[in-house]
């Protein structure tokens, strides 16, 4: 009789098991080719297959082409990192044709672009955290090829961003107050910019952007142009080359969104709702994409170092089920 009932346990068990999965079903997310993207389409796929009973598989994807079908194909079900305004009028076509949600923001205060300096800079002389102290303090930038001028570091040729970067220089008469615009030449050259004034301890001002390892690695504040944002002003004049009339504007910050198709959301609202929930700070991704970095880990590696260590975080996101199930998982890994 023992045998007859926890036979009969195992099977109802096994019952439920397959009936969520047939539930949730199979499920396509975009693993897109940065590394905040892979990391949260790896954690996207072990949370909705280990809490959820869903048979996720990733699959290659980049923004245009992983948004495009989305709306046409609807395939991925999933695009855990989507930079929404590059292809703004289209998803929002898909939206209001109930092709495509909206379920959240990737990054809870978005993508964020700005001037920025050392914060030990700032530590020993507060007014640096300001465009105007800043323009006072020309000097403490030393140019790497000209000790008489202060550096700012901009975007590097051919990026979108020397744009707004150039732009930005000149309406806040940046040469006027004697800095000299450098092209660091690459990605890489701007980083390493970074890396080897905080190494040194010198004095460095330039543009960056969040989510990176490098703002995770090194602590900078962004400067404060005392202008606050003006949305319009950036998009039809600071973008655009050759805008004749530049006004200064902080940077808006763009909107990173987790987009799903409808089919997802109306056949799995449970996993849909963790979905919507899940969502990370700059600061929180800047510190996980310099671990990443530091130990060169793809993005199962740095899941799996999310999922052990950032308990706090996600168990915020699922429901009690889900995250017992989770937690069995991982102690089983």
């Amino acid at each position: 009789m023992k045998r007859v009932i926890l036979a009969g346990l195992v099977l109802a068990a096994s019952a439920t098991l397959a009936s969520a999965s047939e539930k949730c079903g199979k499920v396509t997310i975009a693993d897109m080719n940065w590394s905040s993207a892979t990391l949260l389409a790896h954690i996207d796929q072990f949370i909705l297959t280990n809490g959820y009973g869903c048979d996720a598989e990733l699959v290659p994807g980049d923004t245009m082409p992983t948004g495009t079908s989305m709306i046409e194909k609807g395939e991925p079900d999933i695009a855990p990192e989507l930079w929404s305004n590059s292809l703004r009028d289209a998803l929002k076509k898909g939206v209001e044709e109930g092709r495509l949600s909206v379920a959240g923001k990737s990054l809870s205060d978005g993508g964020e672009e700005g001037f920025w300096v050392p914060k030990y800079m700032v530590d020993k002389n507060p007014e640096l955290a300001t465009i105007e102290g800043i323009k006072k303090n020309a000097k403490l930038f030393k140019h790497p090829e000209d000790p008489a001028l202060g550096a700012f570091f901009g975007c590097p040729s051919g990026w979108n961003c020397q744009i707004s970067a150039q732009n930005l220089f000149n309406a806040m008469n940046l040469a006027d107050a004697g800095f000299d615009l450098v092209d660091p030449g690459s990605g890489a050259g701007l980083s390493g910019s970074i890396a080897k004034a905080y190494e040194r301890g010198q004095g460095w001002f330039g543009y960056y952007w969040a989510p990176t390892a490098v703002l995770g690695k090194y602590e900078m504040v962004k400067v404060d142009f005392g202008s606050g944002v003006n949305v319009e002003h950036y998009e039809k004049c600071i973008t655009q080359e050759g805008c004749e009339n530049p006004q200064a504007t902080m940077y808006p910050p763009a909107l990173v969104q987790t987009v799903t198709t409808a089919g997802f959301t109306q056949r799995a609202p449970e996993a849909n709702d963790y979905i919507k929930k899940r969502s990370f700070k700059n600061s929180e991704m800047n510190v996980l994409l310099a671990w990443m970095e530091e130990n060169q880990a793809d993005g199962g590696v740095a899941m799996e170092h999310f999922m052990k260590t950032g308990e706090a975080s996600w168990s915020n996101w699922v429901s009690a089920d889900a995250a017992t199930k989770i937690k069995a998982a991982l102690a089983a890994m």
